[in-house]
């Protein structure tokens, strides 16, 4: 007979055990395409599971030069920040809304705010073709970081909401009282303290944003001076010939500035999700 002790002991290395497991599973294609960026072609196409016989950063510089990886990475950057920036303004103002006022309208607002959500893209993206093309937010790069705007908010403003009624209304009253305004109280007093919660959408949203392929397709992809760095690094990719070891280099220079990010940020996620379970 296993005592209890011991039977907890190994339940909790079985349930190690099997998210390592899955984390290798995950990781495993990662790791094989930083593996064969750094692989000559004829090594890629003989074997792609096998290490390489010399790394070839020469990979590197060509595909630099090849994708005009400073000009993408710009549009990376601009398409980006004004998601981001969009995203987290207007969630987060609407959420505070939404929670200190809460009436039987707000509450039908917040649900169809927020019901996008179960809406699949690939349902409305002809439509929105049509209509970015008239309003011409269409082929720019500003245009699609607005666009981000309609399909991050209902998650975002999902987020905050839930985190915004874990903040007392006493800080509101005390703000009121001092003489500030709603919009003072909400800049200078409750957004501060959504410092953890932004973290995570920022991060969550950077990561979508700056790695997505399918809306950049649809609305950028007609000039080289609009395109995104994982739409660039399609162009490696051939009906009849495939560069794979460029393609492979070029993927790894797409995602790794997200990689990066998310490496530096995680600690506020982690804050972010504790202490809305902490407060809830």
């Amino acid at each position: 007979m296993i005592p209890q002790k011991n039977r907890k002991k190994y339940r909790l290395i079985a349930v190690e055990v099997i998210m390592i497991i899955v984390a290798l599973i995950y990781i495993y294609p990662v790791y094989l395409m930083f593996m064969n960026s750094v692989k000559p072609f004829g090594e890629v196409v003989a074997d792609v599971i096998k290490l390489p016989t010399k790394i070839e950063f020469q990979n590197y510089i060509d595909v630099v030069e090849k994708m005009h990886y400073q000009k993408l990475f710009l549009n990376n950057l601009i398409i980006t920040s004004i998601g981001i920036v969009g995203i987290v303004v207007f969630s987060a103002s609407t959420a505070y809304i939404l929670d200190r006022r809460r009436t039987k309208y707000t509450k039908f607002v917040h649900l169809a705010i927020i019901t996008p959500m179960l809406i699949p893209f690939q349902t409305i993206m002809i439509t929105l073709l049509k209509v970015m093309s008239v309003v011409n937010l269409n082929s720019s790069t500003w245009g699609l970081g607005i666009q981000y705007w309609g399909f991050g908010i209902p998650m975002a403003t999902f987020i905050y909401y839930n985190f915004m009624s874990t903040i007392p209304k006493e800080i509101d009253e005390s703000a009121t009282i001092d003489g500030a305004s709603t919009f003072r109280t909400f800049v200078s007093v409750i957004f501060p303290l959504l410092k953890s919660v932004t973290a995570t959408v920022v991060v969550l949203d950077v990561m979508w944003i700056w790695n997505d392929f399918l809306l950049p397709l649809l609305m950028v992809n007609s000039s080289k001076n609009t395109q995104t760095l994982v739409l660039s690094a399609y162009t490696f990719v051939g009906q009849f010939n495939t560069q794979w070891h460029y393609a492979m280099t070029a993927m790894v220079l797409a995602v790794l500035p997200s990689i990066i990010l998310f490496i530096v940020l995680q600690k506020y996620i982690v804050e972010g999700v504790v202490a809305g379970a902490v407060k809830g």
